[in-house]
This record gives C-alpha cells, structure tokens and sequence, in this order.
C-alpha cells in the first residue's frame, strides 16, 4: 500500500466518523464542528484525487460561509433540546424508511457507476496540458448548460422566496416605514401650546 492509499483511507474513516458523530450528537455546536470536520476530509480526499478546484470551493463556501453561519446561529438560539426530543419514537420508523431508501439509491448508483467494461475505461483520455477547473468549466458551459441555468433559476426563486418571507408584514414586530416619516410635518409631531403663567402663592 503507497502513501497515496494510506492517506485515501485515514481521511475516508475520518469523515465517516465525522458524519456519524454529526447525526448521533446531541449537542448542534458538537454537531456542526464535526460536519466541518467531514468538509474538511472530504476536501483533502479530493485533493487526493486531483479536483483542487472542488476542494478549494468545498472549504471556501461551505466550510468558511456556511457552517461559520450555521454555528453562529446555533450559538445564539436558545434552543429546547427537550421539545426536540418529543415524538423521536413516534417518527422513527418513517426516518428509517427514508433513510433505508437513500442507502439503496446510493449504492445502486455508485455500484452501476464503478463497474465499468475494461473497454470502456481504457478509452478515456486526458487531454495534455488540461486541469480538471478547465474541464469542469467547459462541461458545465458546453454540454450542460441547461441544467446549469436552470439551476441558477431555481437559487433566484429560492432567493427571492427567503426575501418575500422575511420581509412580509407582521403585527408582533415593530417596523418603520421610511415613506411616512419623510412625508412628515411638523405640525403632526410637534405642538406649541400657549399658556399664562400661575404664580405661586
């Protein structure tokens, strides 16, 4: 076994003790910090396997915006870990199901995608002079461009969604309305009364 396999498998039980840890843990900080563990390996599996680019994003994005957010709002969320719990029982066996289900989708993809003819695999050639980042992008622009727009779509929609549903009316919060405080007058806040003096006896 070469240095190369050694580091493939170490990082590979890492994530996966990472991913157990972040579904078995009953904290959400212990829980978040164990997912960016599993980011991290994941990303040092790919560099293994020379996808720099998908590595460098997985960190950046994920690691560094994402689960950052995820642990900040955790941290200031008073959560109740015992409401949480109610109905774990109750709801099993549906979460079996799903994830029973993920499992034999998973591994039927992944089964039909490695067993590849030899043929097959020997006819794959690497251009000279390439990287994966040059080929990524020429994929996703050239012969899947569709699902690459369409994509973005679905991101707008799902921006413009979280937008709308912050920003609806609500009547427990307090809001200004920018609109009204320009057109205000001085009349409607301030009033000078006109009084005589009283003396005092």
């Amino acid at each position: 076994m070469d240095i190369k396999a050694f580091l493939f498998y170490l990082f590979g039980l890492v994530a996966v003790y990472a991913g157990l840890r972040v579904v078995t843990a009953k904290n959400p900080v212990q829980a978040a910090l164990h997912l960016v563990l599993a980011f991290f390996t994941s990303a040092a599996i790919w560099m293994l396997l020379k996808a720099e680019f998908l590595a460098i994003a997985l960190v950046l994005v994920y690691v560094g915006a994402v689960m950052v957010l995820f642990i900040f709002v955790v941290m200031m969320v008073d959560i109740n870990f015992d409401k949480l719990r109610e109905g774990f029982w109750k709801n099993l066996p549906a979460a079996m199901f799903v994830g029973i289900a993920i499992v034999l989708e998973m591994a039927f993809v992944l089964l039909k995608t490695f067993i590849i003819p030899e043929s097959a695999a020997n006819t794959l050639v690497v251009p000279v002079g390439s990287s994966n980042t040059r080929e990524l992008g020429r994929l996703i622009f050239t012969d899947y461009v569709y699902g690459f727009e369409i994509s973005a779509v679905i991101l707008l929609v799902a921006i413009v969604a979280a937008v709308a549903l912050t920003l609806r009316a609500r009547k427990d919060t307090k809001g200004q309305d920018p609109n009204k405080q320009v057109m205000v007058r001085r009349a409607d806040r301030v009033r000078i009364v006109k009084m005589a003096s009283e003396k005092r006896q």
